[in-house]
This record gives structure tokens, C-alpha cells and sequence, in this order.
């Protein structure tokens, strides 16, 4: 069975409240406040300026534990991206940061087109190709984050901004804890397109949306064999609170069991939000074990995607 060993995430330093990125972003006053006191988001992580994307996945991945001295166990490296396209040809991030920590040994590939939902496609495959070559003992390694280097990947319209955080997982195919219980996920073709660019695109996702999503989670949740309010937490990607705040009543669930700490310190990560959520509330203690809990994301495109694990 599909199962989570270890989380890191990464958050450098700085953060940059979202006044100051108002200018670049082309954001009114009255957007900045919008974005402040309506969806709570207030700063976002950025690296220090000439740092790159190998050294900030290579950041998360020196927070594993567990991989100290397993790094020979490793099969596959998997970057969970949201942007199809990163760095110029022929830099290549992923296999730099393969070099840093060891993994060189390892078969490496990005995974994309789920967009911000990329995280769970990865852990899903990671879990199937274990199991398919059945080697006992082989890990995957899973990394996500993303550098803001264009408007486009610096905000949603109306909705968020994202930061330069990062994470990494180890996956087995038989590990006692976090297991994977449950994967649903949906994409919507209707819904490609560059919102920033389609006012009525932008206008119809967003009416969609919390449906569109709610729908994956209680699938994931039934096929767990249990009701979505039965769920110790939820873990979402960071996409706004006021988005989650409607969306818990919408499906009667509890809003102070969903993991939105940072949401206001780290802004959106990309496919990163989901493993540097499960490594807050694993800090906060707020896992038993035997508890279940569903991590939910959406990836613009689009595709919404939840799954259920049994820590």
C-alpha cells in the first residue's frame, strides 16, 4: 500500500508583504486590501536574489530524516511541477539537485499538466511504480516548488499570490504510517486558458470552483468508506481563506480543522502547499494515530484532485 515515510518543507527567510509587490503586479490599493483583509493573505516567501531552484529544492530535500543514509534505497526522484516550463533549455534543476544530495543513481522525471494538484498525481504514481517493480525497500523521492519569474506565476487574479516554498516526501509502497487510503480526481478541460487573459474564463471557474472541488472530496472521502466530516483534517493547498471559509460551509465541515496557518506567512506554493501543510500540523501534534484525513487541491486547467490517508 501506497504510504508517506517522511515530509520536509522548505520556507526561505524573507518574506515580502504583498503591498510591495503591488507595483510589479499591477495591483490597485483597493486589490492589496482585497487581498489582505478578504482572502487573508498578507506575505509571501521569496529566495534571496540570485538563488535558484536546484538550491531550493535541494533545501527541502536536506530536511528529510529519514533519507540520511537511505539515499542508495531511492529508485525514483519525481518533481511535482505546476509550470510546464521553468528554466531555459539546457539547465535542468532536477537533476542538479539529483547531484547535491546523492541521487544521482535514481531515475528522475517531472510530473505536470495537474498543475497545482501535480503533488497528489505524483504520490499516486510513486505508490503504483512501486509496487509494479516490487522491489523491496525502493523509495521515491517527490519535490515541489516553484520560482515566481513571471506575473503569470506570481498571481491569480482575484484570488492569490504565490511564494517560493518548497517541499520533498519519501514514498514507499509498504510503510507503516500515512497510508494512502483513497485518490479522486476530475479534470475539467473546459477551463484551459489564461485567466489573467479571459475575464469571462476567470469568471466561470470561479463560479464552478467550489463544487468542482467539493465533488473530489466527498468522492475520496466515500471511497474511504467515510463520511468528509468524519476526517481528523484537511489539508489544502493555499490558495485563499475565504475560499476554504465558504467551501467548509458549503460541505458542513469544521473550518478550524482545516490546516490554514499559512496561508497569511507563505502565500500559494504551487504543488508544494499540500506537504508543507501535512509538515505544519505534524509539528502542532495534530495527528493521532489511526486518524484519517483528506489533502485537497486544486490546479488551474483544471484539475481537482483529493485523497484520503490514515496517519
Amino acid at each position: 500500500m501506497t504510504a508517506i515515510d517522511d515530509v520536509a518543507a522548505y520556507l526561505p527567510d524573507e518574506r515580502v508583504p504583498i503591498a510591495d509587490l503591488a507595483d510589479r503586479l499591477d495591483l490597485t490599493q483597493r486589490q492589496v486590501q482585497v487581498f489582505h483583509r478578504f482572502h487573508g493573505l498578507r506575505d509571501v516567501c521569496r529566495q534571496k536574489p540570485g538563488a535558484t531552484l536546484a538550491e531550493l529544492l535541494t533545501g527541502a530535500v536536506n530536511g528529510l530524516a529519514e533519507l540520511r543514509g537511505q539515499e542508495h534505497r531511492v529508485r525514483y526522484v519525481m518533481y511535482a511541477r505546476a509550470i510546464s516550463v521553468t528554466v531555459p533549455f539546457p539547465m535542468n534543476p532536477l537533476h542538479e539537485m539529483c547531484r547535491a544530495v546523492g541521487l544521482s543513481h535514481a531515475v528522475a522525471f517531472t510530473l505536470t499538466h495537474h498543475a497545482c494538484a501535480t503533488g497528489l498525481l505524483a504520490v499516486d504514481i510513486a505508490g503504483r511504480m512501486l509496487a509494479t517493480d516490487g522491489e523491496p525497500g525502493a523509495l521515491a523521492l517527490i519535490v515541489a516548488g516553484e520560482k515566481t519569474f513571471t506575473r503569470d506565476a506570481e498571481l491569480v487574479p482575484e484570488t492569490s499570490v504565490f511564494g517560493e516554498g518548497a517541499s520533498a516526501c519519501i514514498v514507499s509502497s509498504d510503510g507503516p504510517r500515512d497510508r494512502l487510503v483513497s485518490y479522486v480526481t476530475s479534470t475539467r478541460g473546459d477551463f484551459d486558458g489564461l485567466l489573467s487573459a479571459d475575464a469571462d474564463l476567470l469568471a466561470r471557474y470561479q463560479k464552478a470552483y467550489p463544487d468542482a472541488l467539493a465533488g473530489v472530496m466527498f468522492g475520496a472521502a466515500e471511497r474511504a468508506g467515510m463520511r468528509l466530516d468524519e476526517m481528523s483534517l484537511i489539508l489544502p493547498h493555499n490558495v485563499n481563506v475565504v475560499s476554504w471559509r465558504r467551501l467548509c460551509r458549503q460541505i458542513g465541515y469544521p473550518l478550524d480543522r482545516v490546516v490554514l496557518d499559512n496561508v497569511p506567512l507563505t502565500g500559494h506554493n504551487f504543488a508544494a502547499d499540500l506537504f508543507i501543510n501535512y509538515r505544519t500540523a505534524k509539528d502542532q501534534g495534530r495527528f493521532k494515530p489511526g486518524d484519517r484525513y483528506l489533502v485537497a487541491a486544486a490546479g488551474l486547467g483544471a484539475t481537482f484532485s483529493a485523497m484520503v490517508f490514515e496517519h
